[in-house]
């Protein structure tokens, strides 16, 4: 069975910084795009950030742009989130997913993506 789960969500106060963890389970996803999405309370599920097969071209969220850095580790089928300078308005339900397809890039679009982890609790208090 297949699993994305994710971990480091926690509190912590604006300006101050959190590495997000997405451990893959069941297959290898080593050949395969990854994402980050969130999700506020009471708000639509947004773009974060993605990576390509390969661990090139990172595309980032204008919102989180010079702040957010993705990064994969395809030896441990691991994916992060380095979160830094972190804003209120970052809090939301973060999670990751694996796009199904071979040699895929990243992409911003939620349809892409065919694999999601549960999601891990940000939450920045001002």
């Amino acid at each position: 069975q297949v699993q994305l789960v994710e971990s480091g969500g926690g509190l912590v106060q604006a300006g101050g910084s959190l590495r997000l963890s997405c451990a893959a389970s069941g297959r290898t996803f080593s050949s395969n795009a990854m994402g980050w999405f969130r999700q506020a309370p009471g708000k639509e599920r947004e773009f974060v950030a993605a990576l390509d097969w390969s661990g090139g071209r990172p595309k980032y969220a204008d919102s989180v742009k010079g702040r957010f850095t993705i990064s994969r580790d395809n030896a441990k089928n691991m994916v992060y989130l380095q979160m830094n300078s972190l804003k209120p308005e970052d809090t939301a339900v973060y999670a990751c997913a694996a796009n199904p397809k071979p040699f895929s890039s990243g992409s911003s679009y939620p349809n892409d993506y065919h694999y999601w982890g549960q999601g891990t609790q940000v939450t920045v208090s001002s």
